[in-house]
């Protein structure tokens, strides 16, 4: 039974992880791609690396995956939001069919 569930979980974050490649494509501008990439491969990667554990015991492996996915919780928003931030302060536009743009809105308000 616990095969099976690192199984599923390794299948799922792989699902996730091309949903997230596929959104990288896609999506229009910068911020979009960030987005799929953001959210979707670190939920992937992170699903991916629990079923590993799962799978492999309680072992060397297993902490390494365990480690490895808090790393990634954590880096990986970090990197988009820096990302983000410095691709608008450098002037990257906005795709014309946004909606909002509240961080905008904010630096706006604060002038």
């Amino acid at each position: 039974m616990i095969d099976i569930t690192g199984y599923i979980l390794i299948i799922i974050g792989v699902l996730f992880n091309v949903f997230g490649c596929i959104g990288l494509v896609r999506f229009p501008d910068i911020y979009n791609r960030l987005q799929a990439s953001t959210k979707c491969v670190t939920l992937g990667t992170t699903l991916l690396l629990v079923g590993v554990a799962i799978l492999s015991g309680s072992g060397a492996t297993a902490a390494k995956a365990i480690i490895c996915a808090v790393f990634i919780m954590i880096t990986s928003p970090t990197a988009a939001h820096a990302i983000a931030k410095g691709a608008y302060s450098s002037g990257v536009k906005m795709w014309e069919g946004s909606v909002v743009d509240k961080y905008g809105e904010d630096i706006a308000n604060k002038q």
